[in-house]
């Protein structure tokens, strides 16, 4: 079950750098050198994706977090808030880079479903801190 947890750090870093080596290509291809969420996808991907997974595989071998409910919860939540919240920080990258005019409600609607992202990622991570609490105390 561990081998799980290092099996999800891979596919994070993986799409991490597909994320990266996008922002770098279409930036350059585009001319564009300004600040954008494309550029910040890589680096949530690889710290909360990539990291977070290394840290809960250590975790996983000295504690059975797994049997805690705040847990497999927790893994629910964050496959689903953080590939969202990136997939939505590239959509609005690429509208900037692209210079794209977008109205009020395209605009609102990408800003709504990255913040529904943002969301699902600060409760897992309560419920990762609380599972994490609950194993160190059993």
């Amino acid at each position: 079950m561990k081998r799980k947890y290092l099996s999800f750090a891979l596919y994070y870093a993986a799409a991490s750098m597909v994320f990266g080596v996008f922002y770098r290509e279409f930036t350059k291809f585009n001319g564009f050198s300004g600040v954008t969420s494309l550029g910040k996808a890589h680096g949530h991907l690889m710290m909360l994706g990539t990291f977070l997974y290394l840290i809960i595989a250590i975790v996983a071998v000295n504690a059975d977090i797994e049997k805690e409910k705040n847990f497999n919860l927790f893994m629910k939540l964050y496959n689903i808030g953080l590939p969202l919240t990136a997939v939505m920080m590239a959509v609005r990258g690429i509208t900037q880079v692209l210079n794209m005019s977008l109205s009020n409600s395209i605009s609102a609607m990408i800003s709504g479903i990255a913040g529904i992202g943002h969301i699902l990622t600060g409760i897992w991570l309560i419920l990762l801190i609380l599972a994490m609490k609950k194993t160190a105390r059993d």
